[in-house]
């Protein structure tokens, strides 16, 4: 892929391109990359580097496909097994498929011990997978001896035990370690003193460490520190020193200290040296002797195949007590010795020619990150071992009898050999609600396609919802999408995709939104047939909704997220866990909108008029009216109205606040109005020839031509013509206003401005005229809504949000923020990168594999990373928590009390009922937000005389009704407490 390819389709990579940024994307976009080993890891790695826009991927791999890949590696088809295809040329075309702009090649050079590894200089980076230990030193040894040295890493997945391991030189520079904003100190005050020290604004933490370095900026008195660079030491959450600022003039006020980032330069070991004595990630806080563990584990393998030339059986005692004496072998060599795990080492052995496909997306993931770190120098890379095992997974199913594991001669064989048959089954037949078809919906969908989730005979389906339609920056990331997709509905294009990788897939995929207005279609008999619900959603909002569903249904919940590089999975179990406001708004949508609504309501100028000169009050009416009066008419009228909306944003605002603050205005504490955080604006004076503001004007006059329905062609607004109609355009001088401007961002806005006769006679006298010149026809009573759009670069949306936000920020002195940014911030768009997304879906669908097994609560763990330090932290769900009522009585946010009615059930008899079947006495019954028995509320004690049918009414088809009951505690000087939902039926059959 040539360096410009990514600028001339920017679409593909945009969400990328917020995590990695320009330089590494353009490094990214040269480097070469040789991948051994097409098993289910290595295409996931594969999948992911390419989805990400490295040049050229060369893979290798000569084992011939069988029946077995079906269920590991989601590109190899039937055909390819009948055909005898190697596993390399089987992925070779699907590969290429997810990425027009990489070269993708096939290497048959033979790679063994005896083998010339110099057609290995040619790569960056060399990664491989199912390789030999022998072949992995002579390799490592190669690429670390090169000048400079190819990066390497290794990576594998056997049954329950993953690792990964990165050597990329010893000395290899990274110039951004996090890929963070830099932070932005606020300062209050610097001494004079030897070394000076930095206090922050309003004693906010300034999140430092020593040895960083901060620039300042905007320092009033002290000034001499603007634009210096300084080495700071915390001296507290809110102070640090900087060195000697003893000479230097009185700090006055203000100032900003900015984070700078410095380059720093890591170095790593060999492989053959690292296997004795191994860097590693800690993954696990609760197993701190898991990673030697599976170290020695691995390594036990290794010896076990250099001697027999083969994996251990599955489930074979002999080969797993062989296997346990080569670990202790093993551990006699590390330099520090763990206490070895011997039921880690036993499942290692009862499963190595087993297959964890989440395991093998969740390890390929993170490999992934590593592979483009080792060819962009950006973030931190792993030093130097990751090691991962699944070992809660297989512990309930010791006592199983050998024949469940054993190969029947399917695609699900490499499952089979890690948890039997009857479990697989137990997949299958799973009823899956997968809600959202984006990034992580599209991997989860490939996991649950190798699993076989839904597939059974006589049960099982999996359900999709997702109301979007693909766009070309999705290809980049969805990885089920291509380009003769665009436009076409995620939901049923991401089932075909997924049908097409496992044909006995039962899919059903839908295009609604999950939300209240569709519970008449997902309604609870939906919820309840279904086994579990995953939410791959993308906003807070919708995971809340689908988390209080799954409560009331009472269904187990696999919630996960990422954003850039970092990533996030929750666990919710049934009774065992816890479960910009911009100018483009105002002006093309918020407006328009008040403007139809009220001219649909009025419906001529003539009436509105009569019924203002009456004396009526029409809501709304004044600012219509002002709309009308000046909406342009012509090409030239919309370029004017850009003109005065400059005016009054970048020139008038500014102006009108220095004349209510002046610069010298003092607090009632005698400091300064204008001081850090607060910048006092300068007014922006227009310039004809400034290219910012040329660019202001064409894109809001384009955008009130959309909103006014006034038609332009592309020499309307070249340059020439759009000069030519600014000369004719007269600007009134700036008359200040004596309203009091509120700075109290916290105040109370008035529910309503009040209307003076002034505003009325204006009105009247503006009706008047649009009225005489013939300026109020339907049309005109009408405005095009314009919703804000920022994947069409074509719209002008992005391009005027760019223009007024800089020119805001040059108002103020801030520093102005590129066209990227600016999309990203205006877009609300998530940075999104491919290798997070497969990492979180691998994670999730191994959890979903122990919900399915009805683990215990300590099996179950939640998961936070952050690939670009990288950290990545499991830890234990949150254990449900009990709410003590009185008497013993307790319950749980999966609880939910059951009250029967019939057709002349009173209030009364439903706190009976309720006293009754629970030994509580109620003291207050709530429906949502309607109070329906409060005693202490003035006529609620007729209430209870009322029957239920007439007190509250069921939702759409529904046969009862949830409720909210509360209860006197047992120590009188604590508040009511509320119960769990009680769900009333209106009759004794319900249920």
């Amino acid at each position: 892929m040539a360096a410009d390819s990514m600028e001339i389709d920017d679409g593909l990579y945009s969400r990328q391109r917020y995590v990695l940024g320009d330089t590494a994307m353009q490094k990214m976009a040269q480097s070469h990359v040789f991948l051994s080993g097409m098993g289910g890891l290595g295409v996931e790695i594969a999948k992911n580097i390419v989805l990400a826009g490295i040049k050229a991927l060369t893979i290798h791999d000569t084992n011939h496909c069988r029946l077995w890949d079906l269920g590991t590696n989601f590109f190899i088809k039937e055909e390819d097994v009948k055909n005898q295809k190697t596993r390399a040329e089987a992925c070779l075309h699907h590969i290429a498929e997810l990425n027009p702009y990489v070269q993708v090649s096939l290497s048959t050079i033979p790679l063994d011990e005896s083998s010339d590894l110099s057609f290995l200089m040619q790569y960056q980076c060399v990664i491989l997978t199912e390789t030999r230990l022998s072949l992995r030193k002579k390799i490592s040894n190669f690429c670390h001896d090169q000048q400079p040295p190819i990066k390497f890493i290794c990576s594998d997945t056997y049954g329950i035990c993953s690792y990964l391991f990165c050597d990329f030189g010893e000395e290899f520079d990274v110039l951004d370690t996090t890929g963070e904003e830099p932070k932005e100190i606020f300062i209050s005050n610097i001494t004079q003193s030897n070394p000076g020290v930095v206090t922050c604004f309003e004693n906010r933490s300034h999140n430092l460490e020593s040895g960083q370095y901060v620039t300042f900026r905007e320092v009033n008195g002290m000034s001499s520190l603007n634009g210096s660079t300084y080495q700071v030491s915390v001296t507290s959450p809110y102070s640090f020193s900087i060195g000697d600022t003893s000479s230097m003039e009185p700090y006055q006020h203000g100032g900003i200290a900015v984070q700078k980032k410095m380059p720093k330069t890591f170095s790593f070991e060999r492989l053959e040296k690292q296997l004795v004595d191994p860097k590693y990630l800690f993954a696990d806080f609760s197993k701190p002797e898991a990673p030697l563990n599976i170290h020695a584990a691995m390594l036990a393998l290794d010896h076990f195949q250099e001697m027999h030339s083969r994996l251990p059986d599955i489930r074979c005692h002999q080969d797993a007590e062989e296997m346990k004496k080569l670990a202790a072998t093993v551990n006699e060599c590390l330099q520090s010795k763990p206490v070895l795990d011997e039921q880690l080492i036993r499942w290692l052995s009862w499963t190595s020619r087993g297959f964890f496909a989440p395991l093998a997306a969740a390890m390929g993931g993170i490999a992934s990150q590593e592979v483009l770190k080792a060819v962009t120098g950006k973030f931190s890379p792993l030093q130097q071992w990751l090691f991962l095992d699944v070992l809660d997974i297989v512990k309930p199913l010791e006592q199983i009898s050998r024949e469940e594991f054993l190969p029947r001669g399917d695609r699900y064989d490499a499952l089979r050999a890690c948890i039997g048959d009857s479990f697989c089954k137990k997949i299958h037949n799973l009823n899956v609600f997968l809600v959202g078809c984006g990034a992580i919906g599209c991997e989860m969908l490939k996991n649950f396609a190798l699993l076989g989730v839904g597939c059974g005979l006589e049960r099982g389906l999996v359900t999709i919802t997702d109301p979007d339609l693909i766009e070309k920056s999705n290809l980049n990331r969805q990885f089920l999408f291509r380009p003769h997709h665009i436009q076409k509905p995620k939901s049923c294009t991401a089932a075909a995709a997924t049908m097409n990788i496992n044909p006995e897939l039962k899919i059903d995929p839908r295009l609604d939104k999950v939300c209240p207005a569709t519970e008449n279609i997902y309604r609870d008999e939906f919820y309840l047939r279904q086994d579990i619900i995953v939410n791959a959603l993308d906003n807070v909002e919708a995971r809340r909704y689908v988390d209080s569903r799954a409560v009331s249904n009472m269904r187990p919940l696999l919630d996960s997220g990422t954003m850039g590089t970092k990533g996030h999975t929750e666990i919710i179990v049934p009774r065992l866990t816890e479960s910009y406001n911009s100018y483009f708004e105002s002006s093309f949508s918020h407006k328009p909108s008040l403007y139809n609504k009220f001219w649909h309501t009025h419906n001529s100028a003539e009436d509105v008029l009569q019924r203002i000169q009456s004396g009526e009050s029409l809501e709304g009416c004044f600012h219509v009216v002002k709309l009308l009066s000046r909406k342009p008419r012509c090409w030239s009228h919309c370029v004017e109205l850009a003109r005065l909306k400059f005016e009054k944003y970048f020139n008038h605002k500014a102006q009108q606040l220095l004349h209510s603050f002046p610069l010298d205005t003092r607090l009632k504490d005698g400091s300064f109005f204008w001081q850090s955080p607060k910048r006092p604006p300068t007014p922006v004076q227009f310039d004809i020839t400034d290219p910012l503001h040329i660019s202001f004007i064409i894109s809001a006059a384009k955008l009130f031509a959309e909103v006014h329905e006034i038609q332009f062609t592309e020499k309307d607004f070249s340059l020439d013509a759009i000069h030519k109609i600014l000369t004719e355009i007269t600007i009134k001088e700036f008359t200040p206003s004596n309203k009091i401007v509120e700075t109290d961002e916290t105040a109370k806005k008035p529910d309503q401005l009040q209307i003076s006769s002034e505003d009325e006679r204006i009105a009247v006298e503006q009706l008047e005229k649009v009225l005489a010149e013939g300026r109020a026809s339907k049309d005109d009573l009408h405005m095009k809504l314009l919703s804000f759009e920022k994947d069409d670069d074509s719209n002008e949306h992005i391009n005027f949000i760019t223009a007024a936000s800089n020119l805001r920020a040059r108002m103020y002195n801030i520093e102005p923020a590129d066209r990227l940014k600016t999309k990203r911030i205006a877009g609300n768009i998530i940075p999104a990168i491919a290798t997070a997304t497969a990492a979180v879906s691998g994670l999730v669908a191994l959890e979903l594999i122990k919900v399915v097994g009805g683990h215990p609560f300590e099996a179950y763990k939640n998961c936070f990373f952050n690939l670009a330090i990288p950290i990545i932290v499991f830890t234990e769900t949150a254990e449900v928590k009990q709410t003590h009522i009185r008497n013993g009585i307790s319950f749980t946010i999966w609880d939910r009390w059951t009250i029967h009615g019939k057709e002349d059930f009173t209030l009364q008899d439903f706190i009976n009922a309720v006293r009754e079947q629970y030994g509580i006495e109620p003291t207050m019954v709530v429906q949502g937000v309607k109070m329906l028995y409060v005693p202490v509320m003035p006529g609620h004690a007729k209430r209870l005389k009322l029957t239920m049918h007439k007190l509250v009414k069921p939702g759409a088809d529904k046969k009862y009704v949830d409720l909210t009951v509360s209860f006197a505690p047992e120590s009188s000087e604590d508040e009511d407490l509320p119960g769990p939902p009680v769900r009333y039926y209106f009759s004794q059959e319900s249920n």
